[in-house]
């Protein structure tokens, strides 16, 4: 099998101009996924992949870094050629525990550095025990200026090459550059053809902040049909083309100027999502896809969910 070129964007605020593929391979827990995830990364670098998504909440990070050593043992890839993400959890979002987190973190992906790290979701809990949902009982006010520093010095001593957030409202974006010295180079949410986040998206275009999309197919926590694949619309466009709705949907987002993280252990699906590349949707298209009724499915990691988390849509 010849490995598909994944096209790149440069992350603007990174170390070195670090480039950032434009599709990764999520890692998120799906407790439905019985698949090994080693063996599911390793497969993903002999076809291409090269960005890899993972965080501490999820579990994940131990497998990656396995499959990563493996990978780099094989002569399939070098460390260098590959871009990993890792995340800060919630209880981990106070300035002396950041550092700490981002060296575990390392410590357990068996890496150097990291390509990229954000802060996980706008929250601070208490520290110790991770537990999801998060009781809101737990939650205490997040001093973002203080940790945000701390994230900076993380880019500053060569542990990650750029830094960034997840989950963010415009709201909290905008607070956030009032004082970064190095801005957010990813703001990762929640983006896909039934959750458009175009306000979202006009205001990290126009403040160089580059856009990663979880749940690109609509997956993972859903409950329900998938408004994302399974809508009709989706289907006519993707019969139209030739292509599977999952095409029709990771091609809709490259064409957006964002990258994503699609989640699949399959051998077929994963080399199916790579190929978005050499065909485009029409204006057509793009007529019936802004008809996809429009519902957030991640409503937050708290327990009761909080009502002022997010800002920007409706």
């Amino acid at each position: 099998m010849v490995a598909t070129e994944i096209p790149s964007l440069v992350l603007g605020s990174s170390a070195g101009q670090r480039r950032m593929p434009v599709i990764g391979m999520g890692s998120a827990p799906d407790f439905t996924c019985k698949s090994d995830t080693k063996e599911a990364i390793v497969e993903a670098i002999k076809q291409g992949y090269r960005h890899f998504d993972t965080a501490a909440a999820y579990g994940s990070e131990q497998a990656l870094g396995e499959a990563i050593k493996e990978a780099i043992e094989l002569g399939l890839v070098t460390r260098e050629e590959l871009f990993v993400t890792s995340k800060l959890w919630c209880t981990d979002n106070h300035p002396h525990l950041v550092l700490p987190a981002l060296k575990r973190s390392l410590k357990t992906l068996q890496l150097e550095y990291l390509d990229l790290y954000l802060i996980h979701w706008p929250i601070c809990a208490k520290p110790g025990k991770f537990s999801f949902p998060i009781d809101a009982e737990e939650l205490m006010p997040l001093d973002l200026k203080c940790v945000w520093a701390a994230m900076e010095e993380c880019q500053r001593l060569g542990l990650t090459r750029a830094v960034g957030v997840s989950n963010f409202s415009m709201k909290e974006l905008e607070n956030l550059l009032s004082f970064a010295t190095i801005p957010p180079a990813v703001n990762q949410v929640e983006m896909n053809l039934a959750w458009q986040q175009k306000k979202l998206r006009d205001f990290c275009k126009a403040n160089g902040i580059i856009i990663t999309a979880f749940s690109p197919l609509r997956k993972g926590a859903s409950r329900g049909p998938n408004e994302a694949m399974d809508n009709d619309v989706v289907k006519e466009i993707a019969d139209a083309h030739g292509k599977s709705s999952a095409q029709v949907c990771l091609r809709w987002l490259y064409e957006q100027g964002v990258t994503f993280v699609p989640k699949s252990y399959n051998k077929e699906r994963m080399n199916q999502n790579l190929q978005i590349f050499d065909w485009s949707l029409t204006e057509e298209d793009y007529e019936k896809i802004n008809q996809v009724k429009q519902q957030r499915l991640i409503n937050g990691p708290t327990k009761p969910q909080l009502k002022d988390l997010y800002d920007e849509e409706n």
